[in-house]
């Protein structure tokens, strides 16, 4: 652990705030789950609000942008109101857009109270990250983090899954409806029990609404630039394209604005110090292997293998568990090795897991994806833990609300970019590769004109034209394999952007003493 700056709490937090905070990990988990927990849904949400394809996109990306927006905005709210306080209404109003969500009944409604719920929910994601640094003390927080940075990865690994058997066995209603109980004893649990400081209304009449308002375009329109992007072919599209500048030159006068104003709404000066710097760096790369490997995966497996949601569930599942048997583990012996050792080790664990999967083939299942899930697994608490003690360990109470904050919009924007790279990479090498198989397929060679013998009788006296049945078959054959190239590639270039920043864990400070 860094020991220069603020060391925190001496002593352990009483029964009743560690409870509390128990109820702030559950706030946080469910808001993390509800990014993706309609993701295997969006077809049968659809068809029950009568939307068009475009539209229904905009179901994950208002949560997405309402969300980031809100995130770096939580710690100053927690200076103002307390941090109490602004975690019940966070969690009330997203339990009550929630229910607004399940009774939707129009693709506009839906889209305007998910934008609510991601908004009003926003704020338990960095909150809980900051009252854990508040309240235990730093020789504990090895096992503290060691359960925020396995709900930080375990929900959105879960989300499409369970939204899945969700929907299968009851209803799309039902993705929202869960939220109902939890989010009702969230509340209750954190009012009562974690009164850990005292609001300071002198904040509000030195707010920095400019900033503020910045802010909020800049990280909004970002968002809905690296959602839209690649549906609507980037820069092609006019509304993209004047949308990313509106980014750039809302983020160039919200950097002006920081560094200008004696009170800015986000301290960047805080990038000042290397470990904060790093972690932050590190948090980013997180975020494009943990949302694009749980977005990678499902493609390949419904795309290629054709699995159902629930198959795709129990693949995946391996993932989480992992997670779960690992993060107990860190956490208990992480103390025992420099968070240098343990970030350098992770990285390249998630590196070498995602290699493992750059041989797959049409055939490749449960067995071929077993081990790159577990080395994967263990490699992303492995790195999570020292990532957030070496981001937050060290920050004063004024400032670990806004180091959390940016801490989580970054592992958030890091998986919306590679999210935007993946589907626009993936469209692009499947071309390529197609591109260069299609050439291949000639009646020059043997084993073509004897595929396409085999597959013409098989056609006879079932269609009106067994050539062109088999001809068709030929390509879709041509197309699956220019598809699962395309995988390969994707996990190649993942795996190596581990390896590539691996030297920046050499960077973090040895501990002094």
């Amino acid at each position: 652990m860094s020991d220069h700056g603020y060391q925190g709490p001496q002593r352990m937090p009483s029964r009743r705030q560690q409870l509390g905070f128990l109820a702030a990990v559950v706030g946080m988990f469910m808001a993390i789950l509800d990014i993706q927990i309609v993701a295997s849904s969006l077809n049968e949400i659809q068809a029950g609000v009568s939307a068009s394809r475009d539209e229904i996109s905009w179901v994950q990306t208002s949560y997405l942008i309402a969300e980031i927006v809100m995130i770096p905005l939580a710690g100053t709210l927690a200076r103002i109101f307390s941090t109490r306080a602004v975690f019940v209404f966070s969690c009330a109003g997203f339990t009550l857009a929630s229910i607004g969500c399940a009774m939707a009944s129009s693709i506009g409604e839906l889209i305007v109270l998910r934008a609510i719920q991601g908004f009003m929910g926003g704020a338990m994601i960095p909150l809980t990250q900051a009252v854990s640094f508040t309240i235990f003390p730093r020789a504990r927080m090895g096992s503290v983090q060691a359960v925020i940075g396995l709900v930080a990865t375990l929900a959105p690994s879960i989300g499409p899954t369970l939204g899945g058997y969700i929907t299968e066995h009851l209803s799309w209603h039902w993705l929202f409806l869960i939220n109902v109980i939890p989010g009702a004893l969230v509340c209750i649990g954190v009012w009562t029990l974690l009164d850990i400081d005292r609001g300071d209304r002198r904040v509000l009449a030195r707010l920095d609404v400019i900033g503020l308002i910045l802010m909020a375009v800049f990280l909004g329109t970002l968002e809905f630039v690296l959602e839209e992007g690649h549906d609507d072919d980037w820069f092609s599209s006019r509304l993209i394209a004047s949308m990313a500048i509106v980014c750039g030159i809302s983020g160039l006068l919200f950097v002006w604005r920081v560094f200008s104003t004696d009170h800015p709404i986000i301290d960047l000066r805080l990038f000042r110090d290397r470990d904060f710097a790093i972690g932050i760096v590190v948090i980013f790369v997180l975020g494009i292997a943990l949302y694009g490997l749980v977005y990678l995966m499902p493609l390949f497996f419904g795309g290629v293998r054709g699995y159902s949601s629930l198959q795709i569930g129990e693949v995946m599942f391996v993932t989480g568990a992992t997670m779960f048997v690992a993060a107990p583990l860190i956490g208990l012996f992480g103390d025992r090795f420099s968070h240098r050792t343990l970030i350098l080790s992770g990285l390249a664990m998630v590196a070498i897991g995602t290699l493992l999967n750059v041989n797959l083939t049409d055939q490749s299942g449960f067995h071929e994806f077993f081990w790159p899930q577990v080395i994967r697994g263990v490699g992303f608490i492995t790195c999570m833990i020292p990532a957030s003690r070496i981001t937050l360990g060290h920050l004063t109470p004024e400032q670990v609300g806004q180091g959390a904050g940016m801490f989580s919009v970054m592992r958030n924007l890091g998986g919306a970019m590679g999210l935007a790279l993946i589907d626009t990479t993936l469209s692009y090498r499947e071309q390529y590769h197609w591109q260069q198989l299609i050439p291949a397929i000639n009646e020059g060679r043997d084993a073509v004109v004897e595929a396409l013998a085999q597959y013409q009788q098989q056609f006879e006296g079932m269609v009106a034209d067994p050539q062109a049945a088999a001809i068709q078959m030929i390509a879709d054959r041509v197309i699956q394999q220019a598809n699962v190239l395309a995988f390969n590639d994707l996990f190649l270039w993942l795996g190596m952007i581990y390896l590539l920043i691996l030297p920046l864990a050499l960077l973090v400070r040895r501990p002094r003493g």
